[in-house]
C-alpha cells in the first residue's frame, strides 16, 4: 500500500500552510506554543477566523457546513494547524455533540444549535463522568425527573473539561431503571447558565484549571433537548465515543512534542556536547521516532483503506498513541533537567529558559 502524499495533497498542505501563515493570530499561537490550555476568547477567536474560511468543521458532511476533504485532507490540516500552535478547535461541539444532534437530533435541534458550534459561539462540555461512575458509565447514578414539559436534572459530573466556561453541557441522564445498566439513560442538552448549575474547579498537577466538578441541581431541560428517543442515551453515547477514538492517537501531538524534544535535545549540553549526540539519549530518542512513525503509519492507513473493525482499531491507536506522547514528554522531561521546573503563571510573560 502506498502511504504517500499526492501531488494534490501536497499542493493542499501548501494552501493550508499559507492561510496559517497569514491568519493565526501570533498572540493566540504564542499562548498556546507554551503549554497553556487555551482560554476561551483564544478558542471562539481562532473558530471565528475558520469558521470564515469555512474550515471550522471540515469532518462534517457538506450539508451541515462540512468541507467536503477526504480523509486524508483532513488529517494533513490537523497536522499543519498543530505544527503551526494553532489551538485545536474545542471538540466538544464540534467532533462530538455536533455529529450526534446531526444524525440523531430533531429538525428543531439542529437549527437551534448546529450554527452556533459552527461558527464558536457556543462552547460545549461533555456530561458524562461521575463520582464511582467513570470507566464503569453505565453505572451513572444522574437522574432526570419528566414533569409536564420538562426534566428534572439532578446529579454530578466530574473531570468535566471546560465546565467552567462552556454554555452547554450534553448530559447522559438516568430516566428509567432498565433490567441492564445501559437502558433507561437519555441523551440531554443542558444550558449551563442555569442556576441549579454550580461549577467547583479541579486543579491538576501541573496548577491548570482545566477539569471540574459540576452540581446539578433541580436544573429544568425541556423535552424539546432530549436527543432522539428517552431511554436510547447508551446508543447515542456509543457513537459519540466512537467518533471521540478516532481522533485521539494523538498522532499530530507526539509529533509537534517530538520536535520540540530534539530541538531540546540539540541546544542541551552533556559533557561538552550537545544531548542529542550522547548514544544513550539519541537511541532513546531513535527508537521513540520509530514507534511514531509506525503509529502515524496505521492512522494513514485507516484512513486510505476500509480495516475490518474500525472501532477496535482506533481503540488500539489510541492506547498506543497515549502511551507514546507521556514516553516522549518524559524524554523532553530528561532533556530539560533542572530548566523543567521553572512555572510562568502568566502565559505572557516571557520565559527565562534557553530551549523555548
Amino acid at each position: 500500500m502506498n502511504l504517500d502524499f499526492s501531488a494534490e495533497d501536497i499542493a493542499f498542505r501548501d494552501e493550508i500552510r499559507a492561510f496559517l501563515s497569514e491568519n493565526l493570530p501570533k498572540d493566540i499561537a504564542r499562548r498556546f506554543s507554551r503549554g497553556y490550555h487555551p482560554p476561551k476568547k483564544d478558542l471562539q477567536a481562532w473558530q471565528a477566523i475558520l469558521h470564515k474560511r469555512g474550515w471550522s468543521v471540515p469532518h462534517w458532511p457538506v450539508e451541515h457546513g462540512g468541507t467536503g476533504w477526504s480523509p486524508i485532507q483532513q488529517y494533513i490540516f490537523d497536522d499543519e494547524c498543530l505544527a503551526a500552535d494553532a489551538p485545536p478547535v474545542s471538540p466538544f461541539g464540534t467532533r462530538l455533540v455536533g455529529p450526534v444532534i446531526y444524525t440523531f437530533g430533531s429538525d428543531s435541534q439542529k437549527k437551534k444549535y448546529l450554527p452556533a458550534i459552527l461558527s464558536g459561539e457556543t462552547l460545549w462540555c461533555q456530561g458524562f463522568s461521575e463520582p464511582g461512575s467513570g470507566s464503569d458509565l453505565a453505572s451513572l447514578q444522574t437522574r432526570a425527573v419528566r414533569d409536564g414539559a420538562d426534566y428534572v436534572v439532578n446529579g454530578r459530573k466530574i473531570w468535566t473539561t471546560d465546565a467552567h466556561f462552556a454554555d452547554m453541557m450534553f448530559c447522559l441522564a438516568r430516566t428509567s431503571q432498565g433490567r441492564k445498566q445501559q437502558e433507561g439513560i437519555s441523551f440531554l442538552l443542558l444550558d449551563m447558565k442555569d442556576p441549579g448549575v454550580t461549577v467547583r474547579p479541579i486543579r491538576t498537577l501541573d496548577a491548570g484549571h482545566t477539569v471540574n466538578e459540576v452540581f446539578i441541581d433541580n436544573v429544568k431541560v425541556s423535552a424539546d433537548d432530549l436527543v432522539g428517543q428517552e431511554g436510547k442515551g447508551w446508543s447515542y453515547a456509543k457513537f459519540l465515543l466512537d467518533n471521540e477514538r478516532t481522533v485521539n492517537a494523538f498522532v499530530h501531538h507526539s509529533k509537534r512534542a517530538y520536535r520540540r524534544t530534539k530541538k531540546i535535545a540539540q541546544k542541551a549540553q552533556f559533557n561538552g556536547q550537545p544531548l542529542f549526540d550522547v548514544s544513550g539519549f539519541r537511541n532513546r530518542a531513535a527508537r521513540l521516532e520509530i514507534e511514531l512513525r509506525a503509529l502515524e503509519w496505521g492512522v494513514l492507513r485507516m484512513l486510505h483503506s476500509d480495516v475490518p473493525d474500525p472501532t477496535a482499531a482506533a481503540s488500539a491507536l489510541k492506547l498506543k498513541g497515549c502511551a507514546l506522547l507521556q514516553n516522549i514528554l518524559d524524554l523532553a522531561l530528561d532533556a530539560l533537567g533542572l530548566d523543567a521546573i521553572p512555572f510562568y503563571p502568566d502565559p505572557e510573560q516571557e520565559a527565562v529558559s534557553n530551549f523555548f
